[in-house]
């Protein structure tokens, strides 16, 4: 029985396009009499024929112009900059973010160097809906004194985006048929395979209905990325004899520190191995010596008895 019910379906597919094709060939077919009716010069019939050719025209013309596309793209944007507050210019970046009708995705601040050596870092990654991506990446440039790095990216995904809507027209279409044959199952087994397969093509729409809006939400909002950074100070060295003699003492006693630290470390490493095998090779060597000296002392007392 589901056999046939499908056979049936396809049927009525057939048959619809063979309906839709006989009434294309019939418009085509009264198109070309208007078009090959006799046009006169003053006539009213002729003016007739001249206005329906020219409104066929246009028709023809309208159909096979191309459809408007709107196109999808993706637009990120990473910047390196540096300032000398970035945890301002962080607030900053995050106000302009707001103002756009974006929003704060991450915020992190990091802290490299000690005491006055210490550098601020921070990082911020704000979305900003796509039409005000430019002017937003132009107003963050300025909340800084120097651009280091930037780069601007964008990706193309309207062919994907088409065909995904393409997709979903035809998984749609396939549960409308397989809800019309779940209405003529006659037995519980036909019902439960016709289930399955209705299961299965909701399940690839809902998947790529998924990807469709991921789609539509990144290029929607555009995303940029910046990395504030504090300027780097370059301290002036001294290159005099007594500064390079300092610096070379300096350098010796770090060595000899190293040396002995160096020292203590193997004597730390290697001391449970003495404990482990020294004691008992020092209790074998002890009892040996005492061993030998008291066979020593016996006969030195045995020499002294037979003088």
């Amino acid at each position: 029985m589901l056999k046939i019910n499908l056979i049936a379906v396809f049927l009525g597919a057939l048959v619809s396009f063979g309906c839709a094709a006989s009434e294309k060939a019939t418009q085509t077919f009264d198109s070309n009499a208007a078009s090959a009716a006799p046009a006169t010069e003053s006539g009213v019939y002729g003016k007739t024929t001249q206005t329906q050719k020219i409104s066929l025209e246009q028709t023809a013309n309208a159909q096979n112009a191309p459809a408007v596309i709107e196109r999808k793209v993706i637009r990120n944007a990473n910047l390196t900059l540096e300032t000398n507050a970035p945890e301002e210019a962080g607030r900053k970046i995050a106000a302009i973010a707001e103002s756009k009708g974006g929003f704060v995705v991450n915020s992190e601040t990091k802290m490299s160097g000690a005491n006055e050596s210490t550098r601020t870092s921070v990082n911020v990654t704000v979305r900003v809906p796509a039409p005000q991506f430019d002017t937003a990446v132009a107003e963050i440039r300025q909340s800084a004194e120097r651009v280091a790095q930037e780069k601007v990216s964008g990706q193309d995904v309207t062919e994907e985006f088409i065909d995904l809507e393409a997709r979903i027209r035809t998984q749609k279409a396939l549960e409308a048929q397989f809800l019309e044959i779940m209405k003529g199952a006659r037995s519980v087994a036909d019902a439960l395979e016709v289930q399955r397969q209705l299961a299965e093509v909701r399940g690839e729409i809902e998947k790529i209905e998924g990807r469709r809006k991921f789609l539509e939400n990144q290029t929607s909002f555009s995303t940029i990325t910046v990395t504030l950074n504090a300027p780097t100070v370059f301290a002036a060295s001294s290159s005099g004899f007594g500064a390079q003699l300092w610096r070379a003492l300096g350098d010796g006693v770090d060595a000899a520190l190293f040396v002995v630290l160096g020292l203590i470390r193997v004597f730390l490493a290697m001391l449970p191995l003495l404990i482990l095998f020294g004691i008992p090779i020092w209790l074998i060597v002890r009892h040996f010596r005492k061993k030998w000296r008291r066979a020593r002392l016996a006969q030195q007392i045995a020499q002294e008895e037979k003088s």
